[in-house]
């Protein structure tokens, strides 16, 4: 039994949800995203919710259900409030600003890193050392940030390089004499 997917999903006010077949589409104030549903999968909507009913009693079918409830209510979400990356970045000399449509980061290269801000994301730096990546779509905010990370990673021996808020990196002790 899914846990995660026993829950149903409650609309908040300025959403607009419709389930048309095996599609469930969400609009709101901050964008209109859509979502397919696998077929194992029964939606409906109910009274200012969304329920999910597996149509048999197998193990994919039983994966899907969490999965698809979760799609859902991150559609939902993203609609309404969205979604927040904040990623640091430490070291000397390492420094972003947004210059247009593109984040220009000087990561400690010869060159700086230019990178291309994609549709329905948003970029904001606060400060020099500061990167707030925020929109819609759970999935894609998550896929920006990560790929703005992985231009430096964080070293285990300094801590230099670009890291999420939130994120624990593991110090490793120098040469000793």
């Amino acid at each position: 039994m899914s846990r995660v997917g026993n829950s149903p999903v409650v609309i908040p006010d300025g959403a607009e949800v419709q389930v048309s077949g095996q599609t469930v589409s969400a609009k709101g104030k901050l964008g209109e995203l859509s979502v397919n549903i696998p077929t194992d999968i029964e939606v409906m909507q109910e009274d200012g919710s969304i329920v999910f009913k597996p149509r048999a009693n197998n193990k994919r079918t039983r994966m899907a259900w969490g999965t698809s409830r979760a799609l859902v209510g991150n559609i939902v979400t993203g609609v309404t409030e969205g979604f927040t990356k904040t990623l640091d970045i430490t070291g000397v000399g390492y420094r972003a600003a947004v210059q247009g449509k593109n984040l220009n980061l000087q990561l400690g290269f010869s060159h700086d890193v230019n990178f291309p801000i994609p549709e329905g994301i948003t970029i904001a730096c606060e400060g020099q050392t500061t990167v707030v990546i925020s929109g819609a779509d759970k999935q894609a905010v998550g896929q920006v940030a990560a790929k703005i990370r992985s231009y430096r990673k964080p070293e285990p021996y300094k801590g230099k390089g670009v890291r999420y808020r939130d994120e624990q990196i593991l110090r490793k002790e120098g040469k000793k004499k």
